[in-house]
């Protein structure tokens, strides 16, 4: 049997850091099994999906690297679910309930009052025929529930290990709004039946929806998928993300934050396991995972420790890979200019800071006391364009002729060459400045 697994967000919002951490886990299970990568559109609530928020959802995923190899949209299955539909209706497990939100609401308040549990009572099951044609001849128009056997529920989670849930304190599900489309709990299940889902792996946000689902995945003939259900994640201080999520979707963290795609997945894939991998490649990521080591603690995402291993992940990647970016950045200065300054950036974007540093009229930072010690060490430069030996016979004529050292050697010659405190060695910059540029910012000119 080959594993198949399925990511299947609804188009109705940007992905975000939570639902995206749902879809780096199936993938990087799936390649490391050798299996299959579904992703499926839930986009049965026809008022709220958009194909924009579909177009972007698999923009994102592209971003990320996070390629799938069957795509399937549940507005393109709705024949299914109705075919189910009528399968559990004649089965007696699908029935029509008629109260309004407003009396369900009721019922509830008044089940809580009296200290019991707020489970569907199933009054619509003592409904004689006549009663529900006369409610149908009022208008009203019925949702549908699936009954649900009163049995204990148990699987072995991937995550979680042994699971169990009492279905006697749930309320039937409502499978069929009364508009009579599908609600996700059905269609959900429909789907992974027909389309071979071999392992369903999600948010503990759903345990008590999958033993439901169980159940339904029974009277429609089949057995369960594997079930796993992984921790939700939160933020730095652990206050939960649901209301935040919008500052933390990929579009953001790509095109407003301009972190890489691979700090995002790093982060994500090491998130709630021992260890988080400051990965270049999305095969080291396949290589060392493994779903045991996700524990049921509840994982922080922490945005400064997303930038750190966006930093840390650009310090060690090659130029060949962000050739192309950095040419749409208008920086010209191919490997050498990269491998000058790559230690010292902790966005891509700003590489092209320092091509300007290099490259563009820049006016030196030259203290008065300083402005002496500048000029002779523009006389004392070594003929020729600088090499990468340059630096060490430069400064050694410098120390020997006025006796300077260590910070009151190195400081004045940085800032005069470029204008800031810290930067890239000055030994490898000399090179990209050129001799004319280096010899005018030490005498104090913009150049």
């Amino acid at each position: 049997m080959t594993v198949t697994v399925r990511f299947a967000p609804s188009p109705t919002g940007l992905l975000h850091v939570g639902n995206t951490r749902q879809a780096l886990i199936n993938w990087l299970f799936a390649r490391a099994a050798g299996g299959v990568f579904l992703l499926r559109l839930d986009d049965t609530d026809t008022e709220r999906s958009s194909a924009e928020f579909a177009e972007k959802i698999e923009r994102d995923l592209r971003w990320l690297g996070l390629e799938w190899d069957r795509f399937a949209r549940q507005s393109d299955r709705l024949d299914r679910y109705d075919a189910a539909v009528d399968r559990l209706t004649s089965m007696g497990r699908l029935y029509p309930c008629y109260e309004t939100p407003e009396e369900l609401s009721l019922k509830r308040k008044q089940q809580l009052s009296a200290g019991k549990p707020p489970v569907y009572d199933r009054a619509a099951l003592a409904l004689t025929e006549a009663e529900r044609a006369a409610k149908e001849a009022e208008g009203l128009r019925p949702h549908w529930r699936f009954k649900l056997d009163h049995e204990t529920v148990a699987w072995d989670d991937l995550v979680r290990g042994h699971s169990h849930q009492d279905m006697a304190s749930q309320s039937d599900p409502v499978l069929l709004r009364a508009d009579g489309t599908p609600i996700y709990t059905l269609a959900s299940v429909v789907d992974d039946i027909e389309l071979g889902v071999t392992h369903i792996i999600r948010g503990e946000d759903h345990v008590t929806n999958s033993a439901a689902q169980i159940q339904l995945f029974r009277a429609l003939g089949s057995e369960p998928p594997v079930l796993g259900h992984s921790s939700l994640i939160v933020g730095a201080d652990g206050s939960g993300l649901s209301k935040r999520l919008g500052s933390l979707s990929l579009e953001e963290l790509r095109e407003t934050d301009g972190l890489e795609a691979m700090a995002v997945t790093s982060l994500l894939a090491g998130l709630g396991t021992n260890e988080v991998v400051a990965a270049t490649s999305l095969g080291q990521l396949v290589e060392g995972f493994d779903i045991a080591r996700y524990g049921r603690a509840t994982p922080r995402f922490d945005p400064a420790e997303l930038v750190q291993l966006n930093a840390k992940i650009l310090h060690e990647t090659e130029h060949a890979a962000v050739a192309d970016r950095l040419s749409a950045l208008g920086v010209e200065g191919g490997a050498a200019f990269w491998d000058a300054i790559r230690g010292n950036v902790s966005k891509l974007a700003e590489a092209a800071e320092w091509w300007r540093v290099v490259s563009a009229p820049t006016a030196p930072a030259i203290a008065e006391d300083d402005v002496a010690f500048c000029a002779t060490a523009a006389d004392l430069l070594p003929e020729g364009e600088p090499t990468a030996g340059t630096w060490g016979a430069w400064t050694g004529a410098l120390k020997a002729e006025t006796g300077r050292k260590g910070k009151g050697l190195f400081m004045p010659l940085r800032k005069a060459l470029t204008a800031r405190e810290r930067g890239p060695e000055l030994g490898d910059l000399l090179p990209l400045l050129g001799r004319a540029r280096i010899i005018a910012r030490l005498r104090g000119e913009t150049a």
